[in-house]
């Protein structure tokens, strides 16, 4: 095959993929604005609310690292 024609197809592939993400980025934003589908929150058990509660093992991520 020629390398024109692969890439052509490469290149058309990747716009019907990117078309498609387009319309079902618009589809599942229309949804959200009318209210058929809704967002939500996990609460973990014990939380007061504010921000969750990391796991164990990344509750001293900063210093593993070398965090400020």
């Amino acid at each position: 095959m020629n390398k024109n024609v692969v890439i052509s197809i490469v290149l058309g592939a990747l716009i019907i993929i990117a078309a498609f993400q387009a319309f079902s980025f618009y589809s599942l934003r229309s949804k959200l604005a009318s209210g058929e589908i809704s967002t939500s929150t996990a609460t973990q058990s014990g939380s007061t609310g504010g921000s969750p509660q990391l796991p164990s093992n990344l509750q001293n991520l900063p210093g593993m690292v070398g965090g400020c």
